[in-house]
């Protein structure tokens, strides 16, 4: 069985102890991944700080085409890569364009994308106030070490997410992946150090420990998370220690209003594809849909048409759309919040069995007649689920999207657009599309208020945010 390697100051490393990595859709092992050690964290750290210096130093050109062949090796390799995620993350592979369904291929694509697009952005120093006694500038330097912790649904996009911008700007990376889905940002990280210089880029690989002897090391100067709330609390706790600045995307639970004059016919097909890409396995997918009473069993029955035709399968065979819940953990939560559904009386208007056999197969469910309450729709479920909720009027649905204490995103569904934008201004979440959901965007902030975190990821505001702004006074004459 094949043990892939970590990247440590351009070379690669293994470990004493491994573990493996499993086909969520077969349950086989893929192969097996370096449990790293203190003294490797350590020396991942060493190098990303011994590098730096050197990096932050190359002009700005360089660093820019450094970047952009960061990029074309994620192009020349993104069959490869895809297919590692159909294998260890479970969405099948889909392809790119507007008309493909979103899966491995687009994840692929996708890292493309954020890299070229912030390897053609710049920060120029910015004159903040000058008048005939001083002129006053904004620069922005880079932090230094930066760690950054990976989650397991999308784990080569997100990965490049906090990868890329941190090097534009002069840092240097420390990334640990998820357990559950190394193998691929292994792979990539391997391939990608190509273009660059030792010590800039650099993995770690293992459990909850490894991340957070990562965040903790005192020369880590700022940490990058996306998971859980439960996980990222603790490296908030641990970071406090160092004082070491965080940004943190802690997922959320998405609502979706559907307003009385939506045609649920025209606009079912967007919501599905907004609450089940990648299986519901999305931070900023729809998790629960508030429509009014008067299109409610209309929107009920144009989502059951839908979900009732979707292939399910192995992701790497042709024809299937939908793939495995990615770990048992996540499908044991999902079983559960569907079957206490049940027990409180909602109504399963499709899927909510297992279906047994091989890989971590569940159906497509919708669950009707459910209220505000209920832990399907007060949980962030992260599964192939989605709880319709029926409400009298808007300032409910208003009420009802604003009542828990997490904000990544939400959705307004509307035909009259100014309507929909007045609805979208009083929900408290960080993005709010407007007849779309999860529509993300390489130049667009991302981040989250209330529980789902802090700081942005994206566009200029994204560089900025892995940059320290520092300025420089002048006094004239």
């Amino acid at each position: 069985m094949k043990t892939f390697l970590n990247t440590i100051n351009g070379k690669s490393a293994g470990s004493d102890r491994t573990f493996a990595s499993y086909n969520p859709a077969t349950g086989e092992t893929l192969g097996m991944v370096p449990h790293s050690s203190d003294d490797q964290v350590a020396q991942a750290v060493a190098a990303a700080k011994a590098a730096q210096p050197g990096w932050a130093a190359l002009p700005d050109g360089e660093r820019k085409a450094l970047m952009m062949k960061v990029a074309d090796l994620l192009k020349e390799n993104s069959e490869v890569l895809a297919e590692w995620v159909v294998r260890e993350q479970g969405k099948p592979l889909g392809g790119v364009g507007p008309d493909q369904v979103p899966g491995a291929r687009f994840e692929a694509w996708g890292c493309e994308a954020w890299t070229r697009v912030p390897a053609n952005l710049d920060l120029p120093v910015d004159v903040v106030f000058e008048d005939e006694t001083r002129r006053d500038e904004m620069h922005r330097k880079p932090y230094g070490v930066i760690a950054a912790v990976a989650p397991w649904n999308w784990p080569l996009l997100i990965a490049i997410w906090q990868i890329i911008p941190g090097l534009r700007t002069g840092s240097t990376v420390v990334i640990k992946p998820s357990e559950y889905t190394s193998i691929g940002t292994l792979e990539m990280v391997r391939m990608i150090s190509e273009a660059l210089p030792p010590g800039v880029l650099n993995t770690v690989s293992g459990p909850g420990e490894v991340g957070a002897a990562l965040v903790g090391h005192p020369d880590v100067d700022k940490i990058l998370f996306t998971g859980s709330a439960a996980t990222g609390s603790r490296i908030a706790e641990i970071a406090a220690r160092n004082l070491t600045p965080t940004t943190m995307e802690l997922g959320g639970n998405d609502a979706a209003i559907v307003l009385p004059d939506a045609d649920p016919q025209q606009i079912a097909m967007s919501i599905f594809w907004g609450a089940f890409i990648n299986m519901g396995q999305t931070c900023a997918a729809a998790k629960r849909i508030y429509v009014h009473e008067s299109k409610y069993e209309a929107m009920v029955a144009a989502l059951k048409a839908i979900a009732t035709q979707m292939p399910m399968g192995n992701g790497m065979d042709a024809g299937v759309v939908m793939g495995p819940i990615q770990n048992r953990m996540q499908y044991s939560k999902v079983v559960g919040l569907v079957e206490k559904a049940r027990q409180e009386g909602a109504t399963i208007v499709c899927g909510g069995q297992e279906p047994g056999g091989r890989g971590n197969f569940y159906p497509l469910t919708l669950v009707s007649h459910i209220k505000d309450g209920a832990a399907l729709v007060d949980q962030e479920q992260f599964g192939p689920v989605l709880p319709i909720i029926s409400y009298k009027n808007v300032e409910d649905a208003i009420a009802s999207a604003n009542r828990l204490d997490v904000g990544l995103g939400a959705s307004v569904w509307s035909n009259d657009v100014q309507q929909a934008k007045a609805v979208a201004s009083r929900i408290q979440a960080g993005t709010v599309w407007i007849n779309q959901h999860g529509m993300i965007h390489p130049m667009v902030p991302f981040g989250g208020v209330k529980k789902s975190g802090w700081g942005s990821e994206g566009g200029i505001d994204g560089l900025k945010a892995v940059t320290v702004p520092q300025v420089i006074s002048i006094k004239k004459g």
